[in-house]
């Protein structure tokens, strides 16, 4: 009985793996979609302009501090969230092949041991790398935001 739950949970981990590396790979490109973003936002803000929650007050100038909070939480949602999902997902993705590799060893089978350490440790360095760069982006991109909602409450006061 034991066995059996073993080989099935041994069995269901390994159908996870492609799965795991194609969404490393999708948030590894969405990283340097995101630092893109980024870039672009940067050299904007450099000419005065790039200011997405100002220019959404503009447009709006009823909106509550609330909601812009809101609009600023929302406009950060999905680099946060890849920044947390990623590591994690390096780490499936480095222990699922671990089982096969210490299998292949006890086998004498270096090569195969070789084969799956490299997807391992492949799959862990772009999760972080993907981390690393969506994390920084967040960081800096909330500390703008911030300032940006300190512009529109010193907006606010200048027309009271």
């Amino acid at each position: 009985m034991s066995n059996l739950v073993e080989t099935t949970m041994y069995q269901i981990s390994q159908i996870f793996l492609l799965p795991t590396l194609a969404l490393i790979a999708i948030l590894f490109l969405y990283a340097f979609w995101v630092l893109g973003e980024f870039a672009v936002l940067a050299l904007r803000r450099r000419s005065g302009a790039g200011r997405p929650l100002v220019a959404h007050f503009a447009r709006v100038p009823q909106l509550s501090p609330d909601e812009l909070d809101v609009l600023a939480h929302k406009a950060l949602e999905t680099p946060r969230i890849a920044s947390r999902v990623t590591p994690m997902l390096g780490l499936v993705a480095t222990m699922i092949p671990m089982g096969p590799a210490l299998k292949s060893l006890s086998d004498g089978n270096l090569a195969e041991v070789s084969n799956n350490l490299t997807v391992a440790f492949s799959a862990v360095i772009l999760a972080l790398i993907a981390a690393s760069i969506t994390y920084w982006v967040v960081n800096v991109r909330r500390r703008w935001l911030a300032e940006e909602l300190l512009e529109i409450e010193a907006m606010r006061g200048a027309r009271a």
